[in-house]
């Protein structure tokens, strides 16, 4: 952006920073803050009370936090959604602390996990180690959901942006809700986000995930998660009494919900063919490109092959391009030929032309004897008298000046 155009639009943009500054300037009380009346409205709309359970969903490769929360009838739906400011690191799970990467999993929020004191405006911390990550001994801490836009392992949201969060959470925990759930995900769980990820290291990890997202897609309720044989479970309702699950040992005996065991079997039916047609597409995708490539590698390979070659010839002929032959100027018969104005090259005569042998001196005809060359009209010969046969010219009877003149134009070359 030109200076110019800068200086135009920064009264502009200090503005906006003054209007964002202002809001938050006029949050007497950020806590307990209420929502926006635009909220509050879109939520009796879609039949939902200020305090009844909410759930959240984090989409790193999108960049997307979304808030849900409970109808009247139980389900679940999509109140609101934010784009997060900052998340570090990749794909993939957190592993040891300082690797300043981003966490994924199911991680449960209890209200002592809610920050009102913290340094980034508001925040919550996400639980990171949960049961499932010290299984596999990963470490890590004040793993959280903040403002400030700022982050090292976070998932960081605009000041403006995590008062609306906090305040979901808040009313929330005043309604009764014991814990809400977080489901940090790599991407939306599609077959042709899973098919791009295919070759991923994670991609097991994922298809574990998969399973409890794939769940809220058919039920719309946040799903029941626990952590057995060192494996994310959901929807299993025990079959032993008091049976628990702990995220070291093996599973106890346990099922899914027959309704919803029909319904994700189906649901994966669908799915699986879906991601292979993905998988199929993306293999011809990339076989085009590998052959794209390849053709470029072969046709880079010639041009160097011919720029060596050349050099080469260069290098022998002393640092010139190639020798050069003088053509003689008898190549055509007449040494006169190729300086003659008008005359054709030696490359457009006819075959009996370009033939014709140079005759001696003693076959040449005398200066006098020679016939004037035939001028040319735009290079094409324009045929002349024969010398030779002017004495049969001159014995053919030329009608008299009288004669002429007596008869019409149009006989005077007839022979009566």
């Amino acid at each position: 952006m030109t200076p110019m155009r800068t200086l135009r639009f920064l009264p502009i943009l200090l503005l906006g920073l003054t209007g964002c500054q202002d809001a938050l300037d006029s949050v007497s009380d950020k806590v307990e803050h209420p929502l926006p009346a635009r909220l509050v409205n879109k939520m009796k709309a879609q039949d939902m009370s200020t305090r009844s359970p909410i759930m959240m969903r984090i989409f790193k490769e999108e960049g997307v936090l979304e808030v849900w929360k409970q109808k009247g009838n139980g389900r679940f739906d999509i109140i609101a959604s934010y784009e997060i400011c900052k998340w570090s690191g990749k794909l993939g799970p957190k592993f040891e602390e300082g690797d300043r990467q981003a966490p994924e999993g199911y991680y449960r929020i209890y209200p002592a996990q809610m920050n009102p004191k913290s340094s980034y405006y508001l925040s919550f911390n996400m639980g990171y180690p949960n049961s499932y990550d010290r299984s596999y001994g990963r470490t890590g801490s004040n793993l959280m959901v903040h403002g400030a836009c700022s982050s090292a392992g976070c998932y960081s949201m605009t000041d403006e942006q995590v008062l609306e969060i906090y305040g979901f959470a808040r009313d929330a925990f005043k309604g009764g809700q014991e814990y809400f759930l977080v489901e940090a995900l790599p991407f939306r769980m599609t077959p042709e986000n899973m098919a791009r990820h295919r070759d991923s290291e994670h991609f097991e990890f994922w298809k574990m995930l998969k399973v409890g997202y794939d769940h809220f897609e058919l039920t719309k309720r946040p799903p029941k998660v626990d952590v057995c044989d060192r494996q994310y479970v959901f929807n299993q309702i025990p079959q032993i009494e008091n049976a628990s699950f702990q995220a070291s040992a093996a599973c106890p005996p346990a099922s899914v919900p027959t309704t919803l065991a029909s319904a994700h079997y189906a649901y994966e039916q669908t799915w699986n063919a879906s991601f292979l047609k993905a998988v199929s597409e993306l293999d011809r995708e990339k076989n085009k490109q590998i052959a794209a490539n390849e053709a470029k590698a072969e046709a880079e390979t010639r041009r160097a092959e011919k720029e060596a070659a050349l050099a080469a010839r260069m290098a022998a002929n002393g640092g010139q391009a190639a020798s050069v032959p003088v053509l003689s100027l008898f190549a055509t018969g007449n040494p006169l030929r190729a300086l003659a104005p008008g005359s054709a090259p030696a490359s457009q005569l006819m075959p009996s032309q370009a033939a014709t042998p140079v005759p001696s001196a003693e076959e040449q005809p005398s200066v006098v004897e020679q016939t004037a060359p035939a001028p040319a009209l735009g290079g094409v010969p324009v045929p002349v008298p024969n010398p030779a046969g002017s004495a049969q010219v001159e014995n053919v009877q030329q009608p008299s000046q009288s004669a002429l003149a007596e008869k019409p134009f149009w006989k005077i070359w007839s022979k009566n």
